[in-house]
């Protein structure tokens, strides 16, 4: 075994589309789960409107959402470590949501 290269290394390419590398903007996101997916909608909301708007939706294993949860607490660790604390005392509570389907009842 070669001592510089005791791990077997793979490297990703991963294609990045232009349309894609622009980004979407969402200030609010809605996460739903069942037995076997998480599904986070991305949802933009303007201030003082009423309505807002699904911009992007991702649909992850729980696996997977747990490796997503994780990176993000890294991330943000990493990043309250540069620039400080983020302030998140403020934010105000959610309204009532409406996603355009009938309400059940039981």
């Amino acid at each position: 075994m070669d001592k510089n290269n005791t791990k077997n290394e793979q490297q990703v390419n991963i294609e990045l589309p232009e349309d894609i590398a622009t980004g979407i903007y969402s200030n609010l996101a809605i996460i739903t789960h069942s037995p076997t997916e998480f599904v986070t909608d991305f949802i933009q909301m303007m201030p003082g409107m009423p309505k807002g708007k699904v911009r992007s939706r991702v649909i992850m294993t729980p696996q997977n959402t747990k490796r997503l949860m994780k990176a993000l607490v890294e991330n943000v660790q990493k990043f309250e470590q540069i620039h400080g604390t983020i302030d998140d005392g403020n934010i105000p509570p959610m309204p009532p949501m409406n996603f355009g389907t009938p309400t059940t009842q039981a």
